[in-house]
Protein backbone atom coordinates (compact mmCIF):
# COMPACT_ATOMS: atom_id res chain seq x y z
CA UNK A 1 0.00 0.00 0.00
CA UNK A 2 1.75 3.14 -1.23
CA UNK A 3 1.32 6.41 0.56
CA UNK A 4 1.64 9.20 -2.02
CA UNK A 5 -0.34 11.94 -0.38
CA UNK A 6 1.28 15.27 -1.09
CA UNK A 7 2.63 15.58 -4.61
CA UNK A 8 1.79 18.90 -6.21
CA UNK A 9 1.09 18.89 -9.92
CA UNK A 10 3.83 20.26 -12.15
CA UNK A 11 1.07 22.14 -14.01
CA UNK A 12 0.16 24.12 -10.88
CA UNK A 13 0.35 27.73 -11.99
CA UNK A 14 -1.80 29.46 -9.39
CA UNK A 15 -3.39 31.76 -11.99
CA UNK A 16 -6.90 30.34 -12.36
CA UNK A 17 -9.02 32.61 -10.17
CA UNK A 18 -12.43 31.02 -10.85
CA UNK A 19 -11.08 27.58 -9.99
CA UNK A 20 -9.68 29.04 -6.79
CA UNK A 21 -13.01 30.43 -5.74
CA UNK A 22 -14.70 27.11 -6.36
CA UNK A 23 -12.02 25.26 -4.41
CA UNK A 24 -12.51 27.52 -1.43
CA UNK A 25 -16.25 26.93 -1.47
CA UNK A 26 -16.40 23.23 -2.20
CA UNK A 27 -13.06 21.75 -1.27
CA UNK A 28 -12.35 19.11 1.32
CA UNK A 29 -9.66 18.65 3.94
CA UNK A 30 -7.59 15.46 3.77
CA UNK A 31 -4.95 14.49 6.26
CA UNK A 32 -2.34 11.91 7.14
CA UNK A 33 -1.08 11.14 10.63
CA UNK A 34 2.52 11.56 11.73
CA UNK A 35 3.53 8.57 13.84
CA UNK A 36 6.56 8.24 16.07
CA UNK A 37 8.46 4.99 16.61
CA UNK A 38 5.83 3.80 19.13
CA UNK A 39 3.04 4.42 16.57
CA UNK A 40 1.72 7.36 18.57
CA UNK A 41 0.10 10.20 16.64
CA UNK A 42 2.22 13.33 17.08
CA UNK A 43 0.97 15.47 14.22
CA UNK A 44 -0.97 15.72 10.97
CA UNK A 45 -0.14 16.64 7.40
CA UNK A 46 -2.99 18.50 5.80
CA UNK A 47 -4.01 18.87 2.16
CA UNK A 48 -6.89 20.53 0.36
CA UNK A 49 -8.83 18.53 -2.21
CA UNK A 50 -10.74 20.60 -4.74
CA UNK A 51 -14.32 19.97 -5.85
CA UNK A 52 -12.77 17.81 -8.57
CA UNK A 53 -12.43 14.94 -6.06
CA UNK A 54 -8.96 13.48 -5.66
CA UNK A 55 -7.04 16.47 -7.04
CA UNK A 56 -5.37 19.25 -5.12
CA UNK A 57 -6.60 22.81 -5.47
CA UNK A 58 -4.15 24.83 -7.49
CA UNK A 59 -1.63 27.26 -6.11
CA UNK A 60 -2.09 29.78 -3.38
CA UNK A 61 -5.90 29.52 -3.41
CA UNK A 62 -5.75 25.94 -2.23
CA UNK A 63 -3.41 26.88 0.62
CA UNK A 64 -5.66 29.82 1.52
CA UNK A 65 -8.77 27.65 1.61
CA UNK A 66 -6.96 25.09 3.74
CA UNK A 67 -5.50 27.59 6.22
CA UNK A 68 -8.83 29.42 6.52
CA UNK A 69 -10.59 26.15 7.32
CA UNK A 70 -7.91 25.01 9.77
CA UNK A 71 -7.93 28.37 11.54
CA UNK A 72 -11.72 28.35 11.85
CA UNK A 73 -11.87 24.96 13.52
CA UNK A 74 -8.47 24.50 15.18
CA UNK A 75 -7.41 28.02 16.13
CA UNK A 76 -10.52 30.10 16.85
CA UNK A 77 -9.79 33.53 18.25
CA UNK A 78 -11.43 32.89 21.59
CA UNK A 79 -10.30 29.31 22.10
CA UNK A 80 -6.70 29.39 20.97
CA UNK A 81 -4.92 26.38 19.51
CA UNK A 82 -7.09 23.31 20.13
CA UNK A 83 -4.67 20.51 19.22
CA UNK A 84 -2.32 20.90 22.16
CA UNK A 85 1.21 19.81 21.29
CA UNK A 86 0.17 18.32 17.93
CA UNK A 87 1.99 19.76 14.92
CA UNK A 88 0.47 20.57 11.53
CA UNK A 89 2.44 20.13 8.31
CA UNK A 90 1.16 22.07 5.30
CA UNK A 91 2.51 22.05 1.74
CA UNK A 92 2.87 25.59 0.49
CA UNK A 93 3.48 27.19 -2.89
CA UNK A 94 5.63 30.24 -3.57
CA UNK A 95 2.55 32.47 -3.84
CA UNK A 96 1.18 31.15 -0.55
CA UNK A 97 4.25 32.37 1.34
CA UNK A 98 3.17 35.96 0.72
CA UNK A 99 -0.38 35.44 1.97
CA UNK A 100 -1.41 36.85 5.31
CA UNK A 101 -3.62 33.79 5.84
CA UNK A 102 -0.67 31.86 7.26
CA UNK A 103 -0.77 34.23 10.22
CA UNK A 104 -4.15 32.78 11.25
CA UNK A 105 -2.31 29.65 12.47
CA UNK A 106 0.08 29.53 15.44
CA UNK A 107 3.62 29.55 13.95
CA UNK A 108 5.10 27.31 16.66
CA UNK A 109 2.66 24.52 15.74
CA UNK A 110 3.00 24.70 11.95
CA UNK A 111 5.65 23.32 9.61
CA UNK A 112 5.60 24.59 6.02
CA UNK A 113 6.65 21.94 3.49
CA UNK A 114 8.56 23.12 0.41
CA UNK A 115 10.61 21.69 -2.43
CA UNK A 116 14.31 22.36 -2.60
CA UNK A 117 14.06 24.59 -5.69
CA UNK A 118 11.55 26.88 -4.03
CA UNK A 119 13.16 27.05 -0.62
CA UNK A 120 16.58 27.77 -2.09
CA UNK A 121 15.30 30.50 -4.45
CA UNK A 122 17.31 33.65 -3.66
CA UNK A 123 14.27 35.85 -4.34
CA UNK A 124 12.35 34.09 -1.57
CA UNK A 125 15.03 34.23 1.08
CA UNK A 126 13.71 37.30 2.86
CA UNK A 127 10.14 36.01 3.25
CA UNK A 128 11.33 32.52 4.25
CA UNK A 129 13.65 34.02 6.87
CA UNK A 130 10.83 36.23 8.12
CA UNK A 131 8.47 33.29 8.53
CA UNK A 132 11.16 31.25 10.28
CA UNK A 133 11.79 34.12 12.71
CA UNK A 134 8.08 34.16 13.48
CA UNK A 135 8.33 30.52 14.55
CA UNK A 136 7.18 28.55 11.52
CA UNK A 137 9.10 25.35 10.86
CA UNK A 138 10.19 24.33 7.37
CA UNK A 139 10.41 20.84 5.93
CA UNK A 140 12.69 20.48 2.95
CA UNK A 141 11.21 17.98 0.49
CA UNK A 142 12.79 16.19 -2.44
CA UNK A 143 16.36 17.26 -1.68
CA UNK A 144 19.48 15.14 -1.57
CA UNK A 145 20.95 17.08 1.32
CA UNK A 146 20.82 20.23 3.42
CA UNK A 147 21.79 23.60 1.91
CA UNK A 148 25.45 24.55 2.13
CA UNK A 149 24.56 28.16 2.93
CA UNK A 150 24.49 28.43 6.77
CA UNK A 151 21.64 30.95 6.70
CA UNK A 152 19.43 28.70 4.59
CA UNK A 153 20.52 25.68 6.58
CA UNK A 154 19.22 27.34 9.75
CA UNK A 155 15.76 27.62 8.20
CA UNK A 156 15.28 23.87 7.79
CA UNK A 157 13.73 22.17 10.82
CA UNK A 158 12.54 18.95 9.16
CA UNK A 159 13.93 16.97 6.23
CA UNK A 160 12.10 14.49 4.01
CA UNK A 161 13.99 11.20 3.71
CA UNK A 162 13.27 7.92 1.99
CA UNK A 163 12.01 4.97 3.98
CA UNK A 164 15.30 3.12 3.49
CA UNK A 165 17.67 6.11 3.54
CA UNK A 166 19.57 5.36 6.73
CA UNK A 167 22.64 7.22 5.45
CA UNK A 168 20.89 10.61 5.33
CA UNK A 169 19.37 10.05 8.76
CA UNK A 170 22.82 9.30 10.18
CA UNK A 171 24.30 12.38 8.50
CA UNK A 172 21.59 14.66 9.91
CA UNK A 173 22.23 13.39 13.42
CA UNK A 174 25.98 13.69 13.08
CA UNK A 175 25.55 17.32 11.95
CA UNK A 176 23.51 18.04 15.09
CA UNK A 177 26.27 16.54 17.24
CA UNK A 178 28.74 18.90 15.53
CA UNK A 179 26.76 21.92 16.68
CA UNK A 180 24.48 22.54 13.70
CA UNK A 181 20.80 23.27 14.41
CA UNK A 182 19.00 19.93 14.79
CA UNK A 183 16.94 18.80 11.80
CA UNK A 184 14.32 16.07 12.23
CA UNK A 185 14.13 13.44 9.47
CA UNK A 186 10.62 12.44 8.42
CA UNK A 187 9.52 9.76 5.98
CA UNK A 188 6.56 10.81 3.82
CA UNK A 189 5.76 7.48 2.21
CA UNK A 190 6.11 3.86 3.23
CA UNK A 191 4.85 0.77 1.44
CA UNK A 192 3.67 -1.19 4.45
CA UNK A 193 4.09 -1.71 8.18
CA UNK A 194 7.33 -3.62 7.65
CA UNK A 195 8.83 -0.49 6.10
CA UNK A 196 7.39 1.55 8.96
CA UNK A 197 9.07 -0.71 11.51
CA UNK A 198 12.38 -0.23 9.72
CA UNK A 199 11.95 3.54 10.10
CA UNK A 200 10.92 3.13 13.73
CA UNK A 201 14.11 1.20 14.36
CA UNK A 202 16.03 4.32 13.30
CA UNK A 203 13.70 6.53 15.44
CA UNK A 204 12.34 8.29 12.37
CA UNK A 205 8.73 9.51 12.34
CA UNK A 206 6.51 8.54 9.41
CA UNK A 207 3.37 9.89 7.75
CA UNK A 208 0.75 7.21 7.15
CA UNK A 209 -2.70 7.50 5.65
CA UNK A 210 -6.01 5.83 6.36
CA UNK A 211 -5.22 2.84 4.15
CA UNK A 212 -2.90 1.41 6.79
CA UNK A 213 -4.54 -1.21 8.97
CA UNK A 214 -3.73 -4.03 11.35
CA UNK A 215 -5.17 -7.38 10.21
CA UNK A 216 -6.85 -9.62 12.79
CA UNK A 217 -4.52 -12.35 13.99
CA UNK A 218 -6.57 -14.55 16.32
CA UNK A 219 -9.66 -16.67 15.73
CA UNK A 220 -10.02 -18.65 18.96
CA UNK A 221 -13.00 -18.28 21.26
CA UNK A 222 -10.83 -17.11 24.14
CA UNK A 223 -8.93 -14.57 22.06
CA UNK A 224 -10.30 -11.58 23.95
CA UNK A 225 -8.13 -10.50 26.88
CA UNK A 226 -9.56 -10.65 30.44
CA UNK A 227 -10.20 -6.91 30.66
CA UNK A 228 -12.00 -6.96 27.31
CA UNK A 229 -14.18 -9.84 28.46
CA UNK A 230 -15.14 -7.94 31.62
CA UNK A 231 -16.03 -4.85 29.59
CA UNK A 232 -18.16 -6.99 27.27
CA UNK A 233 -19.92 -8.43 30.33
CA UNK A 234 -20.65 -4.92 31.64
CA UNK A 235 -21.95 -3.77 28.26
CA UNK A 236 -24.31 -6.72 28.11
CA UNK A 237 -25.56 -5.93 31.63
CA UNK A 238 -26.34 -2.38 30.55
CA UNK A 239 -28.21 -3.62 27.50
CA UNK A 240 -30.31 -5.85 29.72
CA UNK A 241 -30.90 -2.93 32.13
CA UNK A 242 -29.68 -5.03 35.03
CA UNK A 243 -29.70 -3.61 38.53
CA UNK A 244 -26.95 -1.06 39.10
CA UNK A 245 -25.73 -2.94 42.20
CA UNK A 246 -25.01 -6.02 40.09
CA UNK A 247 -23.08 -3.93 37.56
CA UNK A 248 -21.10 -2.25 40.35
CA UNK A 249 -20.22 -5.63 41.81
CA UNK A 250 -18.87 -6.83 38.47
CA UNK A 251 -16.84 -3.67 37.94
CA UNK A 252 -15.22 -3.94 41.37
CA UNK A 253 -13.30 -7.01 40.14
CA UNK A 254 -10.96 -4.65 38.24
CA UNK A 255 -9.91 -1.49 40.10
CA UNK A 256 -7.77 -0.30 37.17
CA UNK A 257 -10.75 -0.53 34.83
CA UNK A 258 -12.89 1.44 37.29
CA UNK A 259 -10.18 4.11 37.41
CA UNK A 260 -9.99 4.35 33.62
CA UNK A 261 -13.76 4.49 33.23
CA UNK A 262 -14.10 7.33 35.72
CA UNK A 263 -11.21 9.20 34.15
CA UNK A 264 -12.85 9.00 30.71
CA UNK A 265 -16.17 10.14 32.15
CA UNK A 266 -14.46 13.09 33.85
CA UNK A 267 -12.49 14.07 30.73
CA UNK A 268 -13.19 17.39 28.97
CA UNK A 269 -14.66 15.39 26.10
CA UNK A 270 -17.72 14.63 28.26
CA UNK A 271 -17.88 18.13 29.69
CA UNK A 272 -19.47 17.30 33.05
CA UNK A 273 -19.99 20.29 35.34
CA UNK A 274 -19.15 18.20 38.40
CA UNK A 275 -16.60 15.45 38.98
CA UNK A 276 -17.97 11.89 38.88
CA UNK A 277 -16.70 9.74 41.74
CA UNK A 278 -18.48 6.42 41.25
CA UNK A 279 -20.39 4.29 38.78
CA UNK A 280 -23.63 5.03 40.66
CA UNK A 281 -22.95 8.76 40.38
CA UNK A 282 -22.20 8.37 36.66
CA UNK A 283 -25.49 6.57 35.99
CA UNK A 284 -27.40 9.19 38.00
CA UNK A 285 -25.83 11.98 35.93
CA UNK A 286 -25.58 10.33 32.51
CA UNK A 287 -27.92 7.36 32.40
CA UNK A 288 -27.14 3.94 30.94
CA UNK A 289 -26.82 4.93 27.27
CA UNK A 290 -23.78 7.26 27.52
CA UNK A 291 -22.17 4.78 29.93
CA UNK A 292 -22.47 2.12 27.23
CA UNK A 293 -20.67 4.47 24.87
CA UNK A 294 -17.77 4.96 27.26
CA UNK A 295 -17.49 1.26 27.95
CA UNK A 296 -17.25 0.74 24.19
CA UNK A 297 -14.37 3.21 24.13
CA UNK A 298 -12.66 1.28 26.92
CA UNK A 299 -13.17 -1.97 24.99
CA UNK A 300 -11.58 -0.47 21.89
CA UNK A 301 -8.52 0.56 23.92
CA UNK A 302 -8.28 -2.55 26.10
CA UNK A 303 -5.67 -4.36 24.02
CA UNK A 304 -2.44 -3.64 25.90
CA UNK A 305 -0.41 -4.69 22.85
CA UNK A 306 -2.56 -2.60 20.53
CA UNK A 307 -1.32 0.23 18.35
CA UNK A 308 -1.92 3.79 19.62
CA UNK A 309 -2.39 4.73 15.97
CA UNK A 310 -5.30 2.31 15.57
CA UNK A 311 -6.83 3.49 18.85
CA UNK A 312 -6.69 7.12 17.75
CA UNK A 313 -8.06 6.18 14.34
CA UNK A 314 -11.02 4.34 15.92
CA UNK A 315 -11.82 7.24 18.26
CA UNK A 316 -11.63 9.72 15.39
CA UNK A 317 -13.89 7.56 13.23
CA UNK A 318 -16.43 7.11 16.00
CA UNK A 319 -16.63 10.82 16.72
CA UNK A 320 -16.74 11.75 13.03
CA UNK A 321 -19.61 9.33 12.38
CA UNK A 322 -21.46 10.75 15.38
CA UNK A 323 -20.99 14.35 14.22
CA UNK A 324 -22.02 13.88 10.58
CA UNK A 325 -25.12 12.00 11.71
CA UNK A 326 -26.19 14.58 14.27
CA UNK A 327 -28.25 16.72 11.94
CA UNK A 328 -29.95 13.79 10.22
CA UNK A 329 -30.79 11.35 13.00
CA UNK A 330 -32.42 11.95 16.40
CA UNK A 331 -30.15 12.93 19.29
CA UNK A 332 -30.91 9.56 20.87
CA UNK A 333 -28.94 7.88 18.08
CA UNK A 334 -25.68 9.68 18.90
CA UNK A 335 -24.26 6.88 21.05
CA UNK A 336 -25.15 4.26 18.45
CA UNK A 337 -23.47 6.32 15.73
CA UNK A 338 -20.32 6.60 17.84
CA UNK A 339 -20.29 2.87 18.59
CA UNK A 340 -20.92 1.94 14.94
CA UNK A 341 -18.01 4.10 13.79
CA UNK A 342 -15.55 2.94 16.40
CA UNK A 343 -16.56 -0.72 16.39
CA UNK A 344 -16.05 -0.88 12.61
CA UNK A 345 -12.35 -1.06 13.53
CA UNK A 346 -12.71 -3.31 16.57
CA UNK A 347 -11.28 -6.38 14.86
CA UNK A 348 -8.07 -4.49 14.04
CA UNK A 349 -7.91 -3.03 17.54
CA UNK A 350 -8.34 -6.31 19.38
CA UNK A 351 -6.60 -8.59 16.89
CA UNK A 352 -9.71 -10.78 16.55
CA UNK A 353 -11.93 -11.43 13.51
CA UNK A 354 -15.06 -9.31 13.37
CA UNK A 355 -17.21 -12.44 13.53
CA UNK A 356 -15.37 -13.45 16.70
CA UNK A 357 -15.99 -10.02 18.21
CA UNK A 358 -19.70 -10.10 17.41
CA UNK A 359 -20.05 -13.53 19.00
CA UNK A 360 -18.95 -11.92 22.27
CA UNK A 361 -20.45 -8.43 21.99
CA UNK A 362 -24.20 -8.12 21.55
CA UNK A 363 -24.95 -5.15 19.28
CA UNK A 364 -28.17 -3.92 17.74
CA UNK A 365 -29.01 -5.11 14.25
CA UNK A 366 -28.46 -1.61 12.82
CA UNK A 367 -24.97 -1.37 14.33
CA UNK A 368 -24.08 -4.85 13.09
CA UNK A 369 -25.21 -3.96 9.56
CA UNK A 370 -23.01 -0.87 9.61
CA UNK A 371 -20.01 -2.82 10.86
CA UNK A 372 -20.31 -5.83 8.56
CA UNK A 373 -21.63 -4.39 5.32
CA UNK A 374 -21.79 -0.59 5.70
CA UNK A 375 -25.55 -1.00 5.36
CA UNK A 376 -28.52 -0.13 7.49
CA UNK A 377 -29.20 3.17 9.21
CA UNK A 378 -25.61 3.94 10.22
CA UNK A 379 -23.68 2.27 7.39
CA UNK A 380 -23.53 5.25 4.97
CA UNK A 381 -21.96 7.40 7.69
CA UNK A 382 -19.30 4.76 8.40
CA UNK A 383 -18.63 4.45 4.65
CA UNK A 384 -18.12 8.22 4.42
CA UNK A 385 -15.68 8.12 7.34
CA UNK A 386 -13.66 5.38 5.64
CA UNK A 387 -13.56 7.30 2.37
CA UNK A 388 -12.32 10.46 4.07
CA UNK A 389 -9.60 8.47 5.83
CA UNK A 390 -8.48 6.73 2.66
CA UNK A 391 -8.78 9.85 0.49
CA UNK A 392 -10.06 7.53 -2.24
CA UNK A 393 -12.08 10.00 -4.28
CA UNK A 394 -15.48 8.77 -3.08
CA UNK A 395 -16.10 11.24 -0.26
CA UNK A 396 -17.86 13.82 -2.44
CA UNK A 397 -20.34 11.26 -3.78
CA UNK A 398 -20.98 9.71 -0.36
CA UNK A 399 -21.47 13.05 1.37
CA UNK A 400 -23.82 14.28 -1.35
CA UNK A 401 -25.93 11.14 -0.89
CA UNK A 402 -26.25 12.13 2.77
CA UNK A 403 -27.00 15.77 1.85
CA UNK A 404 -23.84 16.90 3.62
CA UNK A 405 -21.89 19.88 2.31
CA UNK A 406 -18.08 19.85 2.08
CA UNK A 407 -18.03 22.45 4.87
CA UNK A 408 -20.02 20.15 7.15
CA UNK A 409 -17.69 17.22 6.45
CA UNK A 410 -14.62 19.40 7.09
CA UNK A 411 -16.10 20.67 10.34
CA UNK A 412 -16.81 17.11 11.50
CA UNK A 413 -13.31 15.92 10.63
CA UNK A 414 -11.51 18.74 12.40
CA UNK A 415 -13.88 18.73 15.37
CA UNK A 416 -13.17 15.02 15.75
CA UNK A 417 -9.43 15.76 15.87
CA UNK A 418 -10.01 18.21 18.70
CA UNK A 419 -12.36 15.90 20.59
CA UNK A 420 -9.91 13.02 20.32
CA UNK A 421 -7.31 15.11 22.16
CA UNK A 422 -9.45 14.90 25.29
CA UNK A 423 -10.65 11.33 24.77
CA UNK A 424 -7.31 9.91 23.63
CA UNK A 425 -6.13 6.66 25.20
CA UNK A 426 -2.51 7.66 24.73
CA UNK A 427 -2.28 8.43 28.39
CA UNK A 428 -4.55 5.58 29.32
CA UNK A 429 -3.92 3.12 32.04
CA UNK A 430 -3.82 3.51 35.76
Amino acid sequence: MRFDFFRRSSEDTGNDAPAHAEAGADGRVAYAMLLDAQRRVIGYRMAWRSADEGSEASGAAGVKALTDTLAMHLNPGSGGWLLGSQMLFVDVTVDALFQSDLQSLPPQQVVLCMGAEEMLDADLRSIVLFLREQGFGFMLCGASGLPEDPELRSIVTHFEVGAHDSETVLRLRQDAQLGHPPVEPIVSRVEDWAAFDACAGRRVSVFVDGAFSNPPVRETEDALQPEALLIVQLMQMLQRNEDLRVIEAALKHDAALTYRLLRYINSPAVGMAVEIHSLRHAVAMLGYSPLYRWLSLLLATSNKAGSPYMMKKAILRGRFVELVGQGMLPASEADNLFVAGMFSLLDQLLGVSMEGVLRKVQLTEAVQQAILSRGGLYGPFVALAESCERDDGEAARLSEALFLSPAQVNAAQLSALVWAQDASPAAGGP
